[in-house]
């Protein structure tokens, strides 16, 4: 591979071997890792860019980091020294990370330990507030990524510790806090496994897509040029699951972020898939053990998000205006 770095006379060529595609950034400890496959024609691609300010330290263990991001919008396969806790304060981002994928819509947010590559592509217009951790800090048994659900509490400490002018203690206090406070959060069964092997990959991502589509196993089998047999075998061997299994997984992935924004049961339900109301919430109760109207009356109790993140009179696709 070739491998660069970006110092003070800018990207410098470090050695070279069969394996090409990967950048690494030693810019602020932050590492962007670009695969060679190339992005669907409508994403937008951005490199990992820190700015100084933001990036965690031993002294100043706990950063924030805001800004708007328009839908379609992909941060390349990266990793960085520090861990983070990544949430949409507006609008549903996926992360994808160790084999798997995450929809994460305003009520939740997403962990990623320290030195872990990870993407991330905006579903809808977001305004992303996320928590960088110096690996110094990091609480014992959070070594893996996890979805976990955003408090009123946690909420409102990450928009304190983005205020301007934070004093040393205050800082360290709301640091102190924050890491209490998501090592109380409860994990979500909210991943979806994503496969290596080239074909599954690419009938997975399309039915991520698109997770209302009902086309039986053969269809996406022809799609991606297999046999159903082969199809089916992967799902096993890859993913430890069947087809429908994995697809239930990619269908409850999407309904979070419907049922968050107070969309209708009747809506969902055929948005993804399915014929009536009655057999997704079926659906959605064997794997939550609670139905869809439960989970978002435990949401509707969570303190309002802030409005002041970015003015009420700007879009955000007139802040990030189209190359």
């Amino acid at each position: 591979m070739h491998l660069e770095y970006r110092g003070r006379e800018g990207i410098q060529s470090l050695t070279s071997s069969p394996f090409s595609g990967i950048f690494l950034s030693f810019h602020q400890r932050a590492f962007a890792v670009t695969p060679t496959d190339p992005s669907p024609p409508t994403a937008r691609v951005r490199l990992l860019d820190i700015p100084p300010h933001v990036a965690p330290t031993p002294t100043h263990p706990i950063r924030v980091r805001a800004r708007p991001m328009p839908a379609g919008e992909r941060i390349a396969l990266h990793m960085h020294a520090w861990a983070q806790l990544a949430y949409a304060s507006r609008g549903v981002m996926r992360l994808g990370a160790e084999g798997c994928t995450w929809m994460v819509p305003p009520s939740r947010a997403v962990f990623v330990p320290p030195h872990v590559p990870h993407e991330v592509v905006i579903v809808e217009d977001a305004y992303l507030r996320t928590l960088y951790i110096d690996e110094s800090v990091v609480p014992p048994g959070l070594d893996t990524c996890r979805v976990v659900e955003m408090s009123g509490l946690l909420r409102e400490i990450i928009a304190a510790l983005d205020a301007d002018g934070l004093d040393a203690r205050r800082e360290r206090l709301l640091g102190e806090l924050a890491l209490d406070e998501i090592t109380r959060s409860e994990p979500l069964p909210l991943s979806v496994p994503m496969p290596k092997e080239k074909r599954l990959r690419a009938l997975c991502e399309s039915l991520l897509a698109d997770p209302g589509n009902t086309d039986p196993l053969e269809y996406w089998a022809t799609s991606v040029g297999a046999s159903t047999r082969t199809i089916a075998r992967l799902f096993r061997q890859e993913l430890g699951m069947s087809f429908s299994q994995w697809r239930q997984q990619a269908v409850l992935a999407r309904a979070i972020p419907l049922l968050t924004r107070g969309r209708a049961l009747s809506q969902i339900a055929h948005e993804l898939g399915y014929q009536s109301q009655s057999a997704f919430s079926a659906m959605f109760r064997r794997a939550f053990g609670q139905s869809p109207r439960a989970f978002m009356m435990r949401d509707a109790e969570q303190t309002p998000e802030r409005t002041d993140d970015v003015d009420a009179d700007d879009s955000i696709m007139e802040q990030f205006p189209q190359p």
